[in-house]
């Protein structure tokens, strides 16, 4: 039960989508406008650098609001399972940024609210996320890559770090962890499929911070 709690309490969360409210405040449905996504890069490139950024931050922050929520509920009730009930609170999250009823379940993509997972799941991620996705975004300027490239990073750390004994939990619920994680990744390629398609014909949109972007 208190895994089917975590997933709803980070799913209301995740249904703030905020590229879609900072749209409508400058007067644009951000959804159809540019690739018709909804989160950050999308934002960035229609809408400028200011406005990604805050997206990215949004997003990011109600992921950690909804894992916050979920410790302070769980945290002394259940501290031998806590860092996997966080894990279904930001899936729960991601999924709402993902799949938002009130807009017919058309999100964003998930990255910044998983940038939300690794920063409230253990400092100890935070790293491994800034360098694996800024450090391909400057070498590249490929947002996608970045992003699945964080996904691959963040399910070899998860296991590598669960059995050194990072997160002190059983191996069952750790093992019940790494599939939530394999399965958010999954979902995440899924979301990025037509970005893989042109990558691999070297045809993917860069996205630069500091000039204007190209929009479709």
């Amino acid at each position: 039960m208190e895994r089917v709690i975590c997933v709803v309490i980070g799913y209301v969360f995740g249904l703030f989508q905020t590229g879609y409210f900072y749209g409508k405040s400058k007067g644009i449905d951000i959804r159809e406008h540019g690739s018709g996504n909804a989160g950050t890069t999308n934002t960035l490139r229609v809408l400028g650098t200011k406005a990604g950024l805050i997206v990215l931050v949004g997003d990011c922050v109600k992921c950690i609001l909804a894992v916050l929520v979920a410790r302070a509920l769980f945290g002394k009730a259940h501290p031998e399972m806590m860092f996997l009930l966080c894990v279904y609170t930001a899936a729960g999250a991601i999924l709402g940024h993902n799949f938002p009823f009130y807009m017919k379940f058309k999100g964003g993509k998930g990255i910044a609210a998983t940038a939300g997972l690794i920063i409230s799941l253990h400092p100890v991620f935070i790293p491994m996320m800034l360098i694996l996705f800024f450090g391909t975004f400057i070498l590249t300027h490929y947002v996608s890559l970045g992003s699945l490239l964080v996904y691959v990073g963040l399910v070899a750390e998860m296991v590598i770090c669960g059995q050194l004994g990072l997160f002190e939990m059983s191996q069952a619920y750790l093992n019940e962890m790494y599939l939530v994680t394999v399965l958010l990744a999954v979902m995440a390629f899924w979301k990025h499929r037509t970005n893989i398609g042109r990558l691999l014909r070297g045809e993917e949109r860069k996205t630069y911070l500091f000039k204007k972007n190209k929009v479709d």
